[in-house]
């Protein structure tokens, strides 16, 4: 889609700083071939709107026959993002899915009471020299959907919205915003974009969300005079309205935020819930190792080996 009046802001534009409510600056953690940034979970903050963990994952370089072999592993309580700049790799789940992800595409998950998924670099791909560069949020899921069925939505890169304004791209991955909807099934309102900036480009944030945040992964912006690099993120007060400035080389962006959830969220290993007793209930669940009549199942093309519980 081509240049979309809102996507120009429009005055009166925060002009301090304490339209900031957080900075953060994510922790790096190495998890064998590849470092993982994390922004969230964070002591600062442990949620923009619903997204509850937010994870940059590389850039990566592999060699042949490398590449990555998450083994399948459960999740309850939310849905998950994934989205690539570079690379691919191979998704499969316990309710049948068997999924290529490549740039600019979208795959979301949602656990609700319990799903089991893999991630493999491909036979393919593993044949040459490759990379992996991308993003992995998880969404936590409204109380009353905790407990829905697990579903699987991948969407190609022709469907997600796409806009252009005077130096800016922004491609929509989830929900709403400038005047555009995501095609993605969510449980309340959010907004999640991938957003490029020419050098001085200006993006207005969309102003009706109640939470919004803005994740630099490369270049740098301006904020009310203030200037962000590449690998932190920023929180903004809910209600202002805010524009950022990309700096001279120009910049990328994971914009996100939405609806906050009507309480905290507990989060252990891979399960979020609203209470404690969900997240103990999986626990068991899990290490009972009940492939074929308990809570949790393999992913049928992908079943023989599993993550244990912690």
């Amino acid at each position: 889609m081509s240049w979309n009046p809102t996507l120009e802001p429009q005055s009166p534009d925060v002009n301090a700083m304490d339209a900031i409510e957080t900075v953060i600056i994510p922790r790096a953690r190495d998890i064998g071939d590849f470092e993982v940034r994390r922004a969230l979970p964070s002591t600062k903050r442990k949620m923009v709107g619903p997204f509850v963990f937010f994870d940059q994952v590389g850039p990566a370089e592999f060699l042949t026959n490398q590449g990555i072999d998450v083994r399948p592993h459960p999740h309850i309580g939310l849905a998950t993002v994934t989205y690539l700049y570079k690379g691919e790799f191979q998704h499969r789940d316990s309710i049948g899915t068997n999924q290529m992800i490549h740039p600019g595409e979208v795959n979301w998950m949602i656990a609700g009471n319990g799903v089991t998924h893999s991630e493999r670099t491909s036979e393919a791909t593993r044949k040459g020299e490759s990379s992996l560069f991308g993003v992995q949020t998880w969404v936590a899921l409204p109380e009353e959907q905790e407990e829905t069925g697990a579903s699987f939505e991948h969407y190609g890169k022709a469907a997600l919205p796409f806009l252009e304004g005077e130096g800016k791209q922004v491609r929509l991955i989830l929900g709403a915003a400038w005047g555009e909807r995501a095609p993605a099934h969510t449980f309340s309102e959010m907004f999640y974009a991938d957003v490029m900036l020419k050098a001085g480009a200006l993006l207005p944030l969309p102003d009706y969300h109640e939470d919004r945040g803005i994740y630099v992964m490369a270049g740098s912006i301006e904020v009310a005079g203030d200037v962000f690099d590449a690998g932190q993120m920023m929180v903004f007060r809910p209600g202002d309205r805010i524009t950022v400035k990309a700096g001279l080389g120009g910049a990328r962006l994971m914009a996100l935020g939405g609806e906050t959830l009507n309480g905290p969220r507990h989060i252990w290993w891979n399960f979020v819930a609203s209470s404690q007793d969900k997240i103990e209930a999986a626990k068991v669940a899990w290490a009972a190792g009940d492939w074929a009549h308990g809570r949790f199942q393999l992913p049928p093309d992908d079943n023989d080996e599993f993550i244990p519980l912690p």
